[in-house]
């Protein structure tokens, strides 16, 4: 059972969740990007970059794959979609709502374990998430996020999801998953290696193999005005300051 002030923080970071995440200037005059929640944290750095070098303005709306390949499929007037996976990307191209020839595979994400307090609790691998001292474990909703589904297939591979799976608290986004961790109301998360990087506490890396691999790819919306300056982006994102910036915030590039 998950206790009332978790649901209460549950709630609240939902809410939180359903806002606009938007970062940059006005998007009236701007490249507009659906971006994966764990590149909250790499994309600002891209967005600057990006805007020294081409003088085009990016907002960044963030959300979970799920609920922003949603928004698209109804219409949401977004430039291009940065996705935390490639199924999302490839239902939105077979709809009509994103270009084919744009679909392009820009890194491939990590999923790790973080625990803010590791002396603490003392987790130093998976299978010390089912010791006593640990009550609830943050992971993001597998129906939404790539992330969260990655982590209960680990879970599963390793023959801890039984033991485990009682401890589940489930967030919205990998971000919020996280929030749950930093705010003591979980003793670890399932995140992303990217947002969790540069954080205090430890970092157990999962073993890719206990997973499929997080390949995270993106399209330009359709319907966008600003096809030029999407495909601009692009670019620069598969191009070196692009592949650099990802490598350095945790990402494997291709």
């Amino acid at each position: 059972m998950v206790s009332g002030k978790i649901r209460w923080l549950l709630c609240a970071i939902a809410l939180l969740g359903s806002c606009d995440a938007r970062q940059g200037a006005d998007s009236s005059n701007s490249l507009t990007v659906a971006a994966a929640a764990n590149l909250t944290d790499v994309f600002g750095e891209v967005g600057r970059k990006f805007k020294d070098q081409t003088g085009i303005d990016v907002v960044f709306s963030y959300g979970s794959t799920a609920q922003l390949a949603q928004q698209i499929a109804n219409g949401a007037p977004f430039d291009l979609f940065a996705a935390a996976d490639t199924e999302h990307i490839d239902s939105l191209v077979s709809s009509g709502k994103l270009k084919s020839a744009s679909r392009k595979v820009y890194a491939s994400g990590q999923l790790v374990l973080w625990i803010p307090n590791s002396e603490q609790n003392r987790i130093r691998e998976l299978k010390d998430l089912a010791g006593p001292k640990v009550r609830f474990i943050a992971v993001s909703q597998p129906e939404l996020a790539p992330y969260g589904y990655a982590a209960v297939k680990a879970l599963k591979n390793a023959g801890l999801w039984d033991s485990i799976q009682p401890k589940i608290v489930y967030a919205n986004s990998v971000i919020m998953a996280k929030q749950l961790a930093a705010s003591g109301n979980a003793e670890a998360a399932f995140t992303a290696y990217s947002l969790v990087l540069h954080d205090r506490g430890a970092v157990v890396k999962i073993d890719p193999k206990l997973y499929h691999p997080i390949e995270q790819a993106m399209a330009i919306v359709l319907a966008s005005t600003r096809a030029n300056e999407a495909r601009k982006f692009q670019s620069f994102l598969l191009g070196t300051d692009g592949r650099a910036i990802l490598a350095q915030s945790g990402y494997l590039v291709p």
